[in-house]
């Protein structure tokens, strides 16, 4: 049975990959492993060693800290009677999900100039939606 924090750590691990739109098989091949170890990390079914963690946060661009980045939250006990935080969970269900991930790696690669418009644009149309409620 995976532990919390191995599934947390392999959520992050695909979390990044998919961002930068690298295969399982290419992430695999820049730090020399089969692409089903990386499922196995990202699944939470193997642990990742301190010095794996390492070579995976060089070939993401990332630093290590990154992997963990979110757990105490996800690892504190819950108070009973207190209202889970909703704003956190859709964060991170919105994150996990294909089409924002292709969003924000198409968003990056428009120049500075229409990324600054389009997110004027996104903003006004939130504006928008707002007054409209």
């Amino acid at each position: 049975m995976a532990n919390a924090i191995d599934l947390h750590v392999g959520k992050r691990l695909r979390r990044r990959r998919r961002l930068l739109g690298l295969t399982q098989q290419q992430l695999a091949e820049s730090i020399g492993i089969r692409f089903q170890q990386i499922q196995k990390y990202e699944c939470g079914a193997n642990r990742v060693t301190a010095s794996r963690l390492y070579e995976l946060a060089v070939a993401l661009n990332v630093p290590v800290n990154y992997f963990f980045e979110g757990l105490q939250a996800a690892a504190a006990p819950a108070t009973p009677g207190a209202p889970a935080n909703d704003r956190d969970l859709i964060a991170a269900d919105v994150l996990s999900q294909k089409e924002t991930l292709e969003l924000i790696r198409a968003y990056y690669k428009l120049g500075e100039r229409p990324r600054r418009r389009l997110l004027d644009l996104a903003k006004a149309l939130q504006d928008e939606n707002t007054d409209a409620a």
